[in-house]
């Protein structure tokens, strides 16, 4: 839970409130009913994922693929042999390269195309994902397992920051009224695609008056010693580092549109996505199943692979140049928001989830405490 800095952390202390409405719920629970975990493809994680396995529940996969979080937790010989379990043994040969490789994971395709979910989804009484993609995944991986496919929540912030507001923070950004900005949130990693953003902001403003806002934190130092010289060398280019929830709202307010792209992917929604469209930004997305809920109308699309920089400069000039169908396309994706993502329908969803695994439940034996919030008892 916060003060993590996760987005994991961030969803679950919105679900908690609302989860709590419909159900009896207990954080950290040593005995329950149902459990219900949460699990990234990150280290955070290592404490509950190895619980979830000695005491099943119900798992909720932000991200669809484990392989990095594996990665980062086994040595070579245990990692081997749960590739092997997830693959089959005359995978070896393939699981020794990986591993020898496993420097390039971050951008290694392969690394995305294996997500080694077997051994929790078989173990779990039920997964919950969050997009017709990480079912997909999960499916393969398990396919006689219960599988969920809820909508990742939005909460509206208490208080969108008021219009005067957001032209102080402009002006103190020094991005003048008619200016179009562009925003990047979030943790910033090579599936991130920054670097690709950069090019395309870069071919894009010469068509168009724009600037562009990178807000987080760089994940990777090697991509932030890369992209250092562009960030600060271009006054276009804002560059701002880890936001509270408060400054995050407020900038999300300051920007015209959102970048979210995603590739190589891993099965995961974005919560910055939705946030965005939640408040009537348009977004440009990376297609694919991962947003095949989402309406064509209610956000933009860029195509991974040779045509992502042009179409990304392409959508970006239309934005810059059509802001009343900029707005039109935030105003869709907020009415599909918070229609399908709304915390009360959401936590309904769970709700049902939950008491369709309840027969699965097996008494556990108790166990040392684990970290606070990593699950909750329904």
């Amino acid at each position: 839970m916060p003060p993590a800095r996760s987005g994991v952390a961030d969803y679950s202390a919105t679900l908690v409130p609302a989860l709590a409405r419909v159900c009896d719920l207990e954080l950290g629970a040593r005995t329950a009913d149902v459990f219900l975990y949460h699990l990234g493809n990150n280290l955070l994680h290592r404490e509950i994922y190895e619980r979830a396995l000695e005491q099943p529940g119900v798992i909720v996969l932000h991200d669809a693929v484990l392989h990095h979080f594996l990665l980062g937790t086994l040595d070579e010989r245990s990692y081997v042999r749960e590739f092997c379990h997830n693959y089959g043994a005359w995978s070896e040969d393939l699981a020794r390269d990986l591993w020898r490789g496993r420097g390039r994971s971050s951008t290694d395709p392969r690394y995305f195309r294996y997500p080694m979910l077997r051994r929790v989804a078989e173990r779990s009484q039920g997964v919950v994902v969050h997009n017709p993609r990480a079912a997909a995944m999960v499916r393969a991986h398990a396919p006689a397992g219960a599988i969920f496919e809820i909508p990742h929540l939005f909460e509206a912030p208490a208080a969108i920051a008021p219009e005067f507001e957001v032209i102080r923070l402009r002006a103190e950004l020094g991005i003048a009224p008619h200016v179009f900005l562009f925003a990047v949130f979030g943790y910033l990693r090579e599936s991130k695609r920054v670097a690709c953003v950069l090019r395309a902001f870069s071919r894009a403003r010469d068509a168009a008056d724009m600037a562009l806002l990178i807000a987080g934190e760089f994940v990777s130092s090697d991509l932030e010693r890369s992209l250092r010289g562009t960030l600060a060398d271009d006054p276009g280019i804002l560059r701002v580092g880890h936001t509270s929830e408060y400054d995050f709202w407020r900038y999300a307010a300051a920007c015209d549109a959102c970048i979210n792209l995603r590739h190589p992917a891993a099965g995961e929604t974005s919560g910055i996505a939705i946030r965005l469209m939640g408040i009537s930004k348009p977004v440009i997305l990376s297609n694919g199943e991962e947003i095949a809920r989402f309406p064509d109308t209610a956000c933009l699309r860029v195509d991974p692979g040779p045509a992502e920089e042009e179409m990304l400069a392409d959508s970006m000039i239309w934005l810059t140049r059509s802001p009343r169908d900029a707005e039109a396309v935030g105003r869709r994706g907020a009415a599909h928001i918070r229609e399908f993502h709304a915390p009360a329908r959401v936590a309904s969803l769970y709700k049902d989830a939950l008491a369709r695994c309840y027969h699965k439940g097996l008494k556990p034996e108790p166990l040392s405490p684990v970290r606070t919030g990593d699950a909750t008892r329904g």
